[in-house]
């Protein structure tokens, strides 16, 4: 809430700038502008240094964000932009893109739509983190009301440079929203008035045979489409690595699901970590931000998500971790004056149960999975209560051992306490009944036996279904 009101404060658009920024949008809408040149790969000149050149290219906003701090100061010193050198990457996108209007026109852009109480809105950038800043760009009310576009939605659109006595780009036609035409946003049914339905197909995680995290999730806890999944971890058991594992399995496994990894309240190094080693979307709000930017970043994904699964898309979250996000709610809650055990207040809660809860696979079409890790055994009173109130709401549970980790077996998951719910949804009978006689077959062992015979049986073998049959046998 305080980065809005922050952002709110910075631009007051008075009625007659309003009414006439939404006469200008309009005739550009009816005038239907001709499309923007985006530059290709191919047609991206260097120079003797190897760097890019700016000449003969019309820049998108979505590339100048990939570009390193030392192209983008050799572009803005190409393009005459004075005191390059000392500027910050957002600073030099803007001028950049600045000096390139004066040239050229038009520019062609993207971004996740945060609307304000006043009305008027800014497309945020995923590559800053949905974090405000002097790239974003203005969408006005007439834009909002025409579209019904609302929080969360990926809007894709030509913009202009600010006028004298503007601060920000300005959003003047609207190509796509959520990858789709415009006209198709309008038939869309709200996420709250989908029909939620058990998990039903099933987000394979085996990919190479010696990829045993992956394979063991499959055999124990088949992860479906909707499916709102539980990492329940002490520390240093290697949730993260397997977070990682899950996520490069579903990004190559089924390249039409859209992934986002949310990090909350994580090391910096942790995040860059997963920048590197994840093919997907890295939102992240590290420990040394305020609750409040844990809050907004949690907000923004999850509402783009929303808008996604309305538009039939299939969608994917990996947080890391719930339990931190619970705690930033807590700390910035307004006070109900109801604590409950650990320092928890008891109107805290909501918000987070309602993000885990939009897990789910929907009848009309589209499903949104939340596997999320939830911190237990850290000395914290706090940490446990919020875990006892999220027990229960999964429909799959992951638990880690600390036992296995400190015997070095990785994965370190607890295979008699993990599983998922109507499971028989996801797996064929056959290979339903041949984890059943698994699984009785491990009952007698203690966890860390149980893993050592798995882990020895899956190295002998090179598929799940093969590994399955010599337990059956």
């Amino acid at each position: 809430m305080a980065t809005k009101t922050t952002q709110t404060k910075k631009v007051k658009v008075s009625k007659a700038e309003e009414n006439g920024f939404e006469k200008e949008t309009d005739e550009a809408e009816e005038k239907q502008t001709a499309k923007v040149k985006v530059s290709k790969p191919d047609e991206t000149e260097k120079d003797g240094n190897g760097n890019v050149s700016a000449k003969d290219e019309t820049l998108d906003l979505a590339e100048l964000k990939d570009k390193s701090i030392s192209e983008l100061t050799h572009i803005a010193k190409e393009m005459g932009v004075e005191g390059a050198s000392g500027m910050r990457k957002q600073e030099l996108i803007f001028k950049v893109l600045a000096a390139q209007t004066e040239k050229s026109g038009l520019i062609f852009s993207e971004g996740v739509l945060e609307t304000l109480p006043d009305g008027f809105g800014f497309l945020r950038a995923p590559e800053y983190n949905y974090l405000p800043g002097p790239d974003d760009i203005y969408v006005s009310p007439s834009q909002i009301r025409k579209f019904d576009l609302r929080t969360g939605d990926t809007v894709s659109g030509q913009i202009r440079p600010p006028k004298e006595g503007e601060r920000y780009f300005a959003l003047i036609k609207v190509e796509a929203i959520n990858f789709e035409q415009p006209e198709h946003s309008r038939e869309k049914i709200f996420f709250d008035n989908l029909t939620p339905l058990y998990p039903d197909e099933q987000l394979k995680m085996e990919t190479e045979p010696d990829k045993v995290s992956a394979r063991v999730i499959d055999l124990v806890t088949p992860i479906g489409k909707g499916q709102r999944a539980l990492i329940v971890a002490p520390p240093r058991t290697g949730k993260t690595m397997l977070l990682q594992t899950m996520a490069n399995s579903i990004t190559q496994n089924h390249p039409e699901v859209t992934l986002i990894v949310l990090l909350i309240d994580e090391r910096p190094e942790e995040v860059t970590d997963m920048q590197r080693s994840v093919k997907g979307e890295v939102i992240s709000s590290t420990f040394d931000e305020p609750p409040t930017r844990h809050v907004q970043v949690a907000d923004m994904v999850i509402e783009k998500a929303k808008r996604l699964v309305e538009h039939k898309r299939d969608v994917v979250i990996l947080l890391d971790s719930i339990t931190r996000l619970a705690r930033a709610h807590n700390a910035v809650v307004p006070p109900s004056g109801k604590i409950l055990s650990g320092g928890i207040d008891s109107n805290a809660l909501q918000r987070p149960k309602r993000f885990f809860g939009a897990a789910r696979n929907i009848e009309e079409g589209g499903s949104l999975t939340i596997i999320a890790t939830a911190l237990i055994d850290t000395g914290s009173r706090m940490d446990d209560v919020i875990f006892e109130e999220f027990k229960g709401t999964g429909n799959s549970e992951i638990h880690l051992d600390r036992r296995l980790s400190d015997k070095r077996l990785f994965p370190s998951i607890d295979l008699q306490r993990s599983g998922t719910r109507k499971e028989e949804l996801l797996l064929s009978p056959e290979d339903l009944n041949r984890v059943w006689v698994m699984r009785r077959v491990l009952n007698p062992l203690s966890p860390v036996e149980q893993m050592e015979v798995v882990l020895e049986r899956l190295a002998k073998t090179k598929s799940n279904s093969e590994f399955l049959a010599s337990m059956q046998s």
